[in-house]
């Protein structure tokens, strides 16, 4: 791979993190940047000031734009602020990376754009969710990422900037936001769990994007799910909504023995399944990281993170500092 100058948003957070340490590691030049000081962030500052922005470019070949507010962040951040800086943060990039040449554009999406479309009604199958699926946002998050993800588009159309999305399923290390899963399941359990359906590794993410990278030009303009390899085909959605457990123990029997030893649960229903499969025969992308490798690890007493999911650790999701 070619060395390039490549500028990381949000560098101070999880996957810009992850991104600035992979890179650094294959001797490219990276520009760190975030509101917050941290090893790998070079340039402290906001996506939402444009004229800084511009400074950041300069002389930039790739923008891999992860600097975002996530879904948890609506407790703690008004609509504006999700405005400003998933929408504006994103348009100032796009349109100071035109006036500056630059040769890529990588954006990184959230299947949460899906929306209401990630859940069926009562007694239909589990939704098996493509590139193909109308997005239904039904929060401010949805809205706003969907918005970055079209001005993505226009400015590829108009302006001919190469620009893949992204749209990644579950990574962070923090506990589920949702109460309710909380209390029904160890976090460890919960996230192993997710692994079938609507979870991905950091490391797994982190080489996707650089798939992207050196891929962008020749697609022109794409959106591609991450998420982990499911087991799962689409003649199991009617039965996940109804006895996921029995489906699980067909395609992976031994995970019975692991869960019965640490005391864990399977998840009674599954209502969605992401499928990575579009990622993996346009982009050539290979995840490393699934259910069966979860298992794997159980069974031999091992962390089923990722070494670079374990550098990285957990960062929080509502300190003013963690938020790019």
């Amino acid at each position: 791979m070619r060395v390039m100058r490549i500028l990381i948003t949000g560098s101070s957070g999880h996957l810009g993190e992850a991104l600035v340490r992979t890179l650094q590691d294959l001797g490219h030049e990276t520009i760190g940047l975030d509101i917050t000081r941290s090893p790998f962030t070079q340039r402290v500052g906001s996506i939402t000031d444009r004229a800084y922005v511009k400074q950041c470019l300069r002389g930039v070949e790739v923008v891999l734009h992860a600097a975002t507010l996530h879904k948890p962040h609506i407790a703690s951040h008004t609509r504006q602020d999700f405005v400003d800086i998933n929408i504006t943060g994103t348009l100032n990039l796009l349109e100071e990376a035109v006036a500056a040449h630059v040769k890529t554009f990588v954006y990184t999406s959230t299947t949460s754009t899906y929306g209401h479309a990630l859940t069926p009604p009562e007694g239909a199958p589990a939704a098996w969710i493509t590139e193909a699926v109308v997005p239904i946002a039904k929060n401010i998050y949805g809205v706003t990422k969907l918005a970055g993800e079209n001005l993505c588009e226009l400015f590829h159309r108009n302006h001919g900037l190469p620009c893949v999305i992204l749209r990644t399923a579950r990574f962070f290390p923090e506990q589920d936001d949702d109460g309710r899963a909380r209390r029904d399941y160890e976090d460890a359990n919960l996230k192993a769990n997710e692994f079938l359906h609507r979870r991905v590794d950091i490391a797994d993410v982190v080489d996707v994007h650089l798939l992207a990278m050196e891929k962008a030009a020749e697609i022109g303009f794409d959106r591609y799910v991450i998420s982990a390899t499911t087991p799962f085909a689409p003649h199991d959605l009617s039965e996940l909504r109804k006895d996921a457990a029995a489906v699980v123990r067909r395609y992976v029997p031994s995970y019975e023995t692991e869960y019965h030893r640490l005391g864990w649960s399977m998840l009674p229903t599954i209502d969605r399944v992401y499928v990575n499969e579009r990622a993996r025969s346009q982009l050539g992308w290979r995840p490393k990281y699934d259910f069966s490798t979860v298992i794997g690890c159980l069974r031999a007493c091992k962390d089923f993170r990722s070494p670079l999911a374990v550098a990285v650790g957990s960062k929080g999701y509502h300190g003013r500092g963690f938020v790019p």
